[in-house]
């Protein structure tokens, strides 16, 4: 009786351990490298089963395609597509479960797009936006200051830009998945303005004609240009940059017409014109005596063409200016008891403090009109007076002992006449002695023949 309920014992465990075999609950996760799953994807696989032994993995256009290991690894898709993946895991107790997972593989997504310019960025100006992106499937386009501001084509179409500036052009792509943006600028040129300035030929700038007169365009986004000059030679011009000799007396109207094929817009400016009198006024020259020459302050070199004033630095270092010098002032000290105009071409002579000029002129002089027993003569009220070159032209200027003769500050004005190498006569006008120590100088006025 013990052998039989022994052998039941037996059977009955050997029949409950046979029930309790091992389950086999398979799961799995993977993780994109990156979170990039544009082609080339690379996914690794987390192998989560429970109760397996044994595994077989299948990896739908994969590579590899197939792996028995517990963890595959690194799997890579080359090709766009969704595809299956699918684990089956048993064990020695014949239990077997599988799952199956799906994964997307994009084409690469890259964002791009091309800016083309309809004609000219003048406003209203006109663009149209090719997008080059690839990979994605939805669009969004800004447009700053554009009309339309919007759109969610994937090639916009004509936008129209009406302010002057830089604009933003912004694009985001996605493909449901992932999503980027790229940004780049416009720019339209400022509204059309027309605006010229003017640049007198120096020697023309008391306005007396003829005046040459240099125009410079000033205009902003302006393309073509059409100019009028009342009074002028040439009349009319498309030049950018016109240069006009200007031979008619009276008030003169010059008119811009500036356009960019879309806008135009005129300017005006006049200028007066006066009769050729002949005659140069210079004001307000201010020559040094000896020492503020020799110390560089005030100079005692003055030429009537250059309307500059030069001290021995000056000539020193420009040895060429010597052949410009009309004028040369010599002033002993600044109590001015010996003063006197000296032409250039003698200064070595009548002037031993000045060195000599390279290529001096020389220039006439009658420095005391009361001594010289001159012919010529010219009062402060005919100087004052003179509005052409009428008196000038009649004087006959010849230096004689008297008219080279220093002269003191006793008498102010003084009238010193003289004549150019060029046969130009003119008048100085003493008008001060400004006693300065070794700064002093004297300030004279000048008329002089311009031709």
């Amino acid at each position: 009786m013990k052998k039989i309920i022994y052998i039941l014992t037996i059977f009955c465990l050997f029949n409950c351990a046979k029930e309790e075999a091992v389950p086999v609950l398979v799961d799995f996760e993977f993780e994109v490298f990156n979170d990039d799953f544009s082609i080339p994807v690379q996914v690794v696989f987390f192998n989560r089963t429970e109760g397996g032994e044994d595994y077989e993995w299948t990896f739908e256009g994969g590579v590899p395609s197939r792996s028995v290991d517990r963890n595959p690894g690194v799997i890579q898709y080359n090709e766009k597509g969704v595809y299956s993946i699918e684990l089956t895991a048993s064990n020695q107790d014949g239990s077997v479960d599988t799952k199956v997972l799906e994964i997307q593989i994009d084409d690469p997504v890259i964002i791009d797009f091309e800016i083309t310019n309809l004609g000219d960025t003048f406003s209203p100006a006109s663009f149209t936006f090719q997008n080059t992106s690839t990979g994605a499937d939805s669009y969004n386009w800004t447009f700053e200051g554009g009309t339309p501001a919007s759109s969610n084509n994937q090639n916009p179409g004509e936008v129209t830009f009406s302010e002057p500036g830089e604009h933003t052009i912004r694009l985001e792509i996605s493909n449901g998945r992932e999503t980027y943006d790229l940004e780049k600028t416009i720019t339209v040129d400022p509204f059309l303005v027309a605006d010229f300035e003017s640049d007198v030929a120096f020697v023309d700038d008391d306005f007396q004609i003829p005046v040459r007169i240099q125009f410079q365009n000033n205009s902003i986004s302006a393309t073509s240009y059409d100019w009028s000059f009342e009074g002028g030679t040439p009349r009319v011009s498309t030049e950018e940059n016109p240069e006009v000799v200007f031979t008619e007396t009276g008030v003169k109207t010059i008119t811009l017409r500036a356009s960019n094929g879309k806008d135009t817009k005129t300017i005006t400016q006049q200028f007066e014109f006066f009769a050729n009198t002949n005659l140069r006024e210079l004001n307000n020259i201010r020559l040094g005596i000896n020492t503020a020459h020799s110390m560089n302050t005030v100079g005692s070199f003055y030429s009537i063409d250059n309307r500059s004033v030069y001290n021995r630095q000056e000539i020193t270092a420009r040895p060429e200016l010597g052949a410009s010098v009309d004028l040369v002032f010599f002033g002993l000290d600044n109590s001015f008891d010996r003063n006197r105009f000296v032409s250039p071409d003698r200064i070595g002579t009548d002037a031993v403090v000045f060195e000599e000029l390279q290529n001096p002129t020389t220039t006439k002089f009658i420095n005391s009109q009361e001594l010289c027993g001159c012919t010529a003569s010219l009062t402060p009220s005919q100087f004052d007076g003179m509005q052409n070159d009428n008196l000038l032209r009649n004087l006959t200027i010849e230096e004689t002992s008297g008219g080279l003769q220093a002269f003191d500050n006793t008498m102010v004005p003084r009238i010193v006449l003289f004549e150019m190498q060029d046969g130009r006569k003119g008048a100085i006008k003493i008008k001060d002695f400004i006693d300065d120590g070794q700064n002093s100088y004297i300030i004279i006025d000048i008329k002089v023949q311009k031709e």
